[in-house]
């Protein structure tokens, strides 16, 4: 894919289309379904909606992923008691779906897993199914964290269940 069109579809892809993709009503139930997930495991979870990046970031080059990152810090989504968080990032101008996990997290969970519970988004989201597809992605990613972190009553939410809509 060209330089161009990049910065084309980065330019097209407005806020308004993030909310269309993002209403309240999903921003919600994302946000439910990562408050129930939290209950069932210790790990903390974060997702990040991102219509497009700034034309500055666009023509620096800067990919989902260091985006992804980015925002990880930012969020403070690696400073958790356990090393367990995991920040879902959504790029909609770029059709990618990053995950970013803290170190405790990371070592437990192969690259194959994060990868089926990406692709499980950008099929959902090639089908123009959004919500029901990050509800699903969710889950998938709850019932990973259920077996690595199972809730022994010692933890408390460390990082808001709100998704964040940049």
């Amino acid at each position: 894919m060209s330089t161009f069109s990049r910065i084309f579809r980065h330019l097209r892809t407005t806020s308004a289309a993030g909310r269309r993709a993002f209403p309240p009503d999903a921003l919600r139930a994302i946000e439910e379904a990562i408050a129930q997930g939290e209950t069932r495991h210790r790990a903390e979870v974060r997702v990040v909606v991102e219509p497009a990046l700034d034309l500055q970031a666009v023509l620096n080059g800067m990919t989902p992923r260091e985006r992804a990152r980015e925002l990880f810090a930012r969020y403070g989504v690696w400073d958790t008691e356990e090393n367990c968080g995991v920040l879902v990032y959504i790029n909609l101008a770029d059709h990618q779906v990053e995950i970013v996990a803290d170190r405790g997290v990371g070592r437990l969970v192969s690259a194959e897993e994060w990868s089926a519970v990406c692709r499980t988004m950008t099929q959902g989201f090639a089908r123009g199914d959004y919500h029901a597809s990050v509800i699903a992605a969710i889950g998938e990613l709850n019932g990973m964290l259920c077996r690595l972190y199972p809730d022994d009553g010692s933890t408390h939410n460390q990082l808001s269940n709100r998704p964040v809509m940049l």
